[in-house]
């Protein structure tokens, strides 16, 4: 006898032609597959090219030109931010789904390239020695694939496809730039690929909450008297003040934070004097201040010029703070997380998701998680039994394999089905 019909029954019976399709779209040689395998030498002809002609940070004219192009080649319509940037939708057929952003920053370091490659960079002291260009190129590829996705009618929601200036500069950061200038207003939510070589090609690193740090550029600027060394009694000893600055700080800060919220004060630069028998009357420190947890990023602040205060008010030194506000901690929304895992499961295995640790560095994609819920994952670029290399390093070697996986993970992030609200 025929069972009635049941509303699990009848969702089965309905969900069968959707899988198929997505099964057409993201499975085993579908469409997302051949468009990238097709196109692979083409993704990393872009990626030497990008490599080879690297632009600082608010800087990145060619940059922006060069995949301006490519877009248009694909038949998009990318519009410029100002100055350098881009972004750029590519339809979908469902209105009532809000828009999915992929994010893809563009800027390089001051930093030489140390490589000897045919495509090591032309400009002097500037390298994509963070990963950049791979960045781009694998948010590139992913258009080309959604694009065919889109031709085939299957492509429900929109895709923004968000090519970012100025990660590496706090002055100001580009992400902030381009959440100012509207560009994921009306987002449903944002994701992003981050180069690491810490994790061989095709794995994916993944944390659910802060995955990297708030970065500040710290200031301080110490002033006495000044005097002989003679007679330190007679002055304000700007010198023993500032090594209590540079030992005590740091230390007073752990104590006065929730220990969980990992603060890190280190100092990069510690300058007063001139000669080996005067008490300076001034002296400049500058460091960086970290911070894994928001509350505490928030809270810092007023906490640093309190302590400040309380170390060289004994000396008599009159000291001051500028604790310029730079990154918060990018913080991986879960829902966001579960999803970029089961991509992830479904293209490369489930072997290939890894726990990432949470990093002391700083990214500026925090500001669009400020906006809509997102999440950072890391990408893979080390070959398999191979050196494990650093970013920010001259000598950044990326697996060019990790290019197919970043492109085709990211079309495939934007087609699942479980992407509506």
């Amino acid at each position: 006898m025929t069972p009635s019909p049941t509303p699990e029954n009848e969702q089965n019976r309905t969900a069968g032609p959707e899988a198929a399709r997505h099964q057409a779209v993201v499975g085993e040689g579908g469409i997302i597959d051949r468009i990238i395998d097709s196109r692979i030498d083409d993704l990393i002809a872009v990626r030497r090219r990008l490599h080879a002609d690297p632009e600082l940070s608010h800087q990145e004219f060619r940059t922006t030109a060069l995949i301006a192009a490519e877009l248009r080649d694909l038949g998009l319509e990318p519009s410029l931010t100002k100055q350098t940037g881009l972004f750029c939708d590519i339809r979908g057929t469902d209105d009532s789904l809000r828009p999915v952003a992929l994010r893809a920053d563009m800027d390089a370091l001051g930093i030489p390239d140390l490589k000897k490659v045919e495509y090591r960079s032309r400009n002097d002291g500037v390298s994509h020695a963070c990963g950049h260009d791979v960045h781009m190129t694998c948010v590139l590829g992913a258009a080309m694939a959604l694009r065919a996705v889109q031709a085939a009618g299957h492509l429900k929601r929109t895709v923004r496809l968000v090519f970012q200036p100025s990660e590496e500069s706090p002055t100001p950061p580009g992400a902030l730039q381009m959440v100012k200038q509207g560009v994921v207003d009306g987002i449903d939510s944002i994701y992003a690929l981050h180069c690491d070589p810490s994790f061989d090609v095709g794995r994916i690193g993944m944390r659910t909450g802060p995955i990297t740090s708030a970065a500040d550029p710290i200031s301080i600027e110490l002033r006495g008297a000044g005097g002989h060394t003679s007679r330190p009694h007679n002055t304000q000893d700007l010198i023993c003040a500032m090594g209590l600055v540079a030992t005590q700080l740091p230390a007073m800060l752990t104590r006065r934070l929730d220990p969980r919220s990992g603060v890190n004060l280190t100092w990069g630069s510690i300058h007063a004097g001139s000669t080996f028998n005067a008490i300076p009357s001034s002296g400049q420190m500058q460091g960086t201040l970290r911070c894994l947890d928001r509350d505490a990023w928030d809270s810092a602040s007023t906490l640093l010029e309190e302590l400040l205060i309380m170390l060289v008010r004994p000396l008599g030194v009159e000291a001051s703070v500028h604790h310029t506000r730079g990154i918060p901690p990018v913080t991986n929304d879960a829902r966001c997380v579960r999803l970029m895992e089961r991509t992830a499961a479904g293209q490369f295995g489930p072997e290939s998701v890894e726990a990432a640790p949470q990093s002391l560095g700083g990214e500026d994609f925090a500001w669009y998680l400020g906006k809509v819920p997102g999440a950072l994952g890391r990408l893979g670029t080390r070959t398999p039994g191979g050196r494990t290399y650093d970013l920010h390093m001259g000598d950044l070697v990326i697996d060019e394999r990790a290019i197919r996986c970043g492109a085709g993970f990211l079309a495939a992030l934007c087609v699942q089905r479980d992407q509506k609200r």
